[in-house]
């Protein structure tokens, strides 16, 4: 299978003829690094931001390196103020209303933004361990199936421990065990939704896969192997795809396979990440995202936006059908099958 490439063109939601979701995964390069002077922005950070995403009009945007949005604790005065400035502008530049989760180990924060005019926002819940960069989770709800709740998150594995990923992965997992649901009306059983994105850190299971696996015996950076595969008996190298093996044997779906597999767009395989990095082995799909059974069905169409020059990481761009969305929280079909996409 030829590698597909990212590309540098988003459809307009008006080009489906349908009212359309559109959700948005992307992660800044340490949030489009710091302010040039108190209260002045980096102009990478306009040009992501202002002009490559807010022009997308996200319903949905997880954000996972908000390095400058996002203070501790101890921080001092300034360095608050400039992250509450920064968070402000973001938002205004966006239209949307932000969610932050609360700091962990990591440098590089979570967050998302919700419109306002498409969900209705309810509880947002924080996850203060296990995690070494804590999601950011937030309940949506559409007003056409307001008892039926999104549980949403953007999240953003460990770069350093296979180990401490899969930790955070059955974490991520006990969001997905409020769909239970299956197809069919059961007054006694309550249905909930589930999407998660975010920058894995890891690797899809190979099968059927775009972009070629990572052949460890090129790769130079040995920490960044040790932190990426896992060594065999014999001395060789596997990737990590812990999380995605995971997901799938819990009945959830990555949206770019369902635009591959179902609707022929091979583009939404594309790689979305490590273009930028050297001695790493190369591009590889570690942005993706996660929905269960039923919402995935709604996916018109997934487009991974080339951001060379601008992040370390391609954005990727889901759009749902609202029509579709609507029925599949009604449960209005049957759910896909687990591992369905993969062949």
């Amino acid at each position: 299978m030829p590698i597909a490439r990212p590309s540098s063109l988003v459809p307009s939601k008006a080009s489906y003829g349908e009212r359309v979701v559109r959700l948005v995964q992307s992660n800044i390069k340490n949030d489009a690094g710091p302010e040039e002077e108190p209260g002045v922005l980096p102009l990478l950070w306009h040009q992501n931001y202002g002009e490559r995403l807010a022009p997308l009009e996200a319903d949905w945007l997880g954000l996972a390196e908000l390095t400058y949005s996002q203070a501790r604790p101890d921080a001092s005065a300034e360095v608050k103020e400039a992250a509450e400035r920064r968070w402000r502008a973001l938002q205004e530049t966006v239209g949307m209303r932000g969610f932050r989760a609360r700091m962990g180990q990591g440098r590089n924060p979570t967050g998302l933004l919700v419109r306002e005019s498409t969900f209705a926002v309810g509880l947002q819940h924080h996850h203060p361990k296990v995690f070494r960069t804590p999601p950011t989770n937030v309940q949506l709800t559409l007003p056409e199936v307001p008892e039926v709740p999104i549980v949403t998150a953007e999240f953003h594995s460990a770069f350093c421990s296979p180990l401490g990923r899969a930790a955070e992965a059955y974490e991520l997992s006990a969001m997905v065990d409020k769909v239970k649901a299956q197809h069919g009306t059961d007054p006694e059983r309550s249905r909930a939704a589930c999407w998660l994105f975010g920058d894995t850190n890891e690797y899809p299971v190979p099968v059927g896969e775009s972009v070629p696996e990572i052949d460890w015996t090129t790769v130079t950076d040995l920490v960044h192997r040790r932190h990426r595969a896992l060594k065999q008996a014999d001395g060789s190298w596997r990737s990590c795809t812990m999380l995605d093996d995971l997901m799938l044997d819990c009945n959830m779906h990555d949206p770019a396979r369902f635009a591959a597999r179902r609707l022929g767009q091979s583009g939404a395989l594309a790689p979305t990440a490590g273009f930028a990095a050297v001695g790493q082995g190369g591009e590889s799909r570690t942005d993706r995202g996660y929905m269960d059974p039923w919402t995935v069905q709604a996916v018109l169409g997934v487009t991974v936006l080339d951001m060379t020059g601008l992040s370390d990481h391609h954005a990727l761009v889901v759009d749902l059908s609202y029509r579709g969305l609507v029925e599949a929280l009604r449960r209005a079909f049957a759910p896909l099958p687990a591992w369905d996409l993969v062949a």
